[in-house]
């Protein structure tokens, strides 16, 4: 037994594995019913209070795949990880609602020639279905250790890694279930008679390569380095167990686990007399995913959410914030000047650090609250069925129903939602979502919309809010039908997904999500938009000579928006101010609030003053085509980072940042000269 083990955690998407990770190491790793949540491992110590002995635990959370074919990036990560790394011991999470399906994995596992230990999951769910797994039977019937767990709930934890360090002991003997017989296991004794040598030379499991191997996997191939004689006998075995068993070798493997698995199923699981009624999530499912009630539910959720969001009740915790943002920076201008401090300094910290951040935490209970109630949603197990639900949309568009993940992701941060895309098995359809996704409306944004929101639409302003994300949802749309119908031509990709079970939202797993962006909140007020507003405060207080100035327009920073202000004009914003709150807008979207409240001197009342300034510097209209700029022009440095990173190719990137810059400045100039033309303006 090693001092310090490591423990792979394995298993389908959403069975509760990323949960449980939570649950053994206290990790802040997101959790939700999104498949492909978890796209590279991530790993954590397991805490010591659920530890029975002395050794420490290391546990690697691997992607939720659904077997170890190469055929994804998940199945890729996890294979490799588990061939190279050789973990103690693979810890697999079974959803016991979903068994026979589950444990498909699970014999593909007992070939790597590691300990294994099954952890089924999701058996309150079951027991409230009226259904039971006998757990000694199949522990018997597998021969590994099987314990019963509630993730969510921490149920049956400290017993699961008693059972995990008890494996790694060598308490348990390898896995006794026989998968195949006949023509089958025939072939794959001879698969295993020619490269077994070969396996030696890479540490390769030989049961698993030969499997493989029938299947006709290249990868395991190329990584065995075999000759042209091996590769001419095991085809001489692949047509022979074909032949025999009436279908191609893949399909023989698949049906044979099936097989076992539905033999096996059928002996340990059973309905107790009792059941038999129709599940709550059914019924739910009855509404929420109807073909015709199903969009129409799936809008009226998205409305509520915003109405709550950006009504009375996001608005008065807006209103709250300002009024503390306010406070502090009267008491600390009056501070100032009673210890008689110099101008610059009162300007720095006032006009230019509180005036900065100040405007932007001011927004930030309201975007707090947006989060909540996706979170709700997501935990719940909504979110998966709003993927099903788009699956018909998005496939008109050439995408399917799993970009529908990213593209959720997008409209909190493009980064993850970049990251994300690499769940798109179609390298034509990852593309597609890295070329739209910029164009969905980032949490970022919003301060700028309820900034203008409040100086000019106050009494529309839900209504303006949900019309920027629809717009930017729309021309998503648009620029996904037009790669399809060009570039992008192709058959479209199958779509499969997991369908969890409703479930009431955990705390801990709300507060997780929450607490994630209360760290990136903080991370970014305390160094991109600090940074920026410092930067913004000197370079508008100073001329290009360095010698301290009271007007804006002669400073540094005028000269830099001259040069950019032009191009925007035909926009209805063709100041300076506006051509520099969007360039530091490219460093973090906050930034274009905290710039206007600095340039605007808009420090000794974070909402009043700044609104009023914007009053007299914008009309209704160019404030709305200005809106509508910040909504689709180039996301900051981080999320382009990531596009660029996911794309793989400079030629696309470039294309992608003209094509959003050209969309941006065409939008834009419709509204406002549409509307001049209407008389609007």
């Amino acid at each position: 037994m090693p001092k310090s083990m490591t423990v792979a955690l394995v298993g389908n998407p959403n069975c509760g594995k990323t949960t449980l990770f939570n649950q053994l190491t206290g990790s802040s790793q997101s959790v939700g019913n999104w498949p492909g949540v978890t796209v590279e491992k991530k790993e954590g110590a397991v805490r010591e209070d659920i530890l029975s002995h002395p050794e420490k635990a290391t546990v690697v959370d691997l992607p939720g795949i659904y077997s170890l074919s190469p055929y994804t990036d998940e199945e890729v990560v996890a294979r490799d990880f588990i061939l190279d790394q050789h973990p103690d011991v693979i810890l697999n999470i079974v959803d016991a609602t979903n068994l026979e399906r589950n444990l498909y994995l699970t014999t593909q596992l007992f070939l790597l020639g590691r300990p294994v230990v099954v952890a089924l999951n999701m058996m309150d769910v079951l027991e409230k279905k009226g259904e039971y797994i006998g757990c000694r039977m199949l522990q018997e019937k597998l021969g590994v250790p099987v314990l019963p767990i509630s993730a969510s709930k921490g149920l049956g934890i400290r017993k699961l890694m008693e059972a995990v360090h008890r494996t790694a002991s060598g308490c348990y003997g390898p896995p006794k279930l026989k998968v195949f017989t006949g023509p089958v296991k025939e072939a794959l004794e001879g698969i295993e008679g020619i490269v077994s040598q070969s396996c030696a030379k890479v540490r390769a499991p030989v049961c698993f390569a030969a499997v493989k191997l029938l299947e006709g996997d290249s990868l395991m191939e190329r990584t065995l380095g075999l000759t042209r004689w091996q590769l001419t006998n095991i085809g001489r075995w692949s047509s022979y167990a074909a032949e025999k068993w009436g279908m191609d070798c893949e399909m023989a493997v698949a049906d044979q686990r099936y097989r076992t698995l539905c033999d096996l199923c059928g002996q340990v699981t059973g309905r107790r007399p009792s059941a038999g009624r129709i599940t709550l999530s059914e019924r739910i499912d009855r509404v929420v995913t109807n073909k015709y009630l199903a969009l129409p539910f799936f809008l009226l959720a998205m409305l509520l959410l915003f109405g709550v969001t950006f009504g009375p009740i996001g608005s008065g915790m807006q209103d709250m914030a300002a009024s503390f943002i306010e406070g502090i920076t009267g008491q600390t201008r009056s501070l100032l000047e009673g210890w008689d401090a110099s101008p610059w300094s009162i300007g720095f910290l006032c006009d230019g650090v509180l005036a900065g951040v100040g405007s932007v935490i001011s927004f930030f209970p309201q975007i707090l609250l947006l989060f909540f109630l996706l979170s709700l949603l997501e935990d719940s197990g909504y979110m998966a069925r709003a993927a099903f639900i788009m699956d018909g949309p998005l496939r008109k568009i050439g995408l399917t129903g799993r970009a529908f993940v990213p593209m959720l992701m997008g409209f909190g941060c493009t980064v993850p939602a970049a990251l994300s895309t690499r769940t798109l098995e179609n390298p034509r359809d990852r593309r597609t979502a890295l070329m739209i996704l910029p164009f969905l409306s980032c949490s970022a944004r919003m301060p700028v919309y309820l900034l203008f929101a409040a100086a000019f639409f106050q009494r529309g302003k839900v209504l303006l809010i949900l019309s920027l994300y629809l717009l930017g949802l729309l021309v998503a749309v648009l620029s996904a039908w037009i790669l399809k119908k060009t570039v992008h031509k192709g058959q479209e990709a199958p779509f499969v997904m997991e369908m969890p079970p409703y479930h009431l939202p955990t705390l801990r797993g709300i507060g997780i999500h929450l607490w994630d962006k209360v760290k990136d909140f903080a991370m970014r007020a305390g160094t991109v938009l600090l940074g920026a507003s410092i930067a913004i405060w000197f370079l508008k207080s100073f001329t290009l000579s360095l010698s301290m100035t009271s007007d804006p327009s002669q400073s540094i920073l005028a000269s830099m928006g001259g040069m950019v202000a032009p191009v925007l004009a035909p926009l209805g914003f063709g100041d300076w101010r506006s051509a520099v709150a969007l360039l530091t807008g490219l460093m973090a979207k906050e930034s274009v609030v905290s710039t206007l409240g600095v340039l605007y001197g808009a420090a000794g009342d974070a909402g009043i003053a700044l609104t009023s300034a914007l009053q007299s510097a914008y009309t209704p209209l160019s404030a709305l085509s200005f809106l509508v700029f910040v909504l689709l022009y180039l996301p900051c440095v981080s999320a382009f980072s990531a596009v660029a990173k996911e794309m793989h190719s400079a030629k696309w990137t470039l294309t992608a940042v003209f094509y959003q810059l050209g969309v941006a400045w065409t939008a834009s100039f419709a509204v406002y000269q549409v509307g001049r033309l209407l008389g609007l303006g």
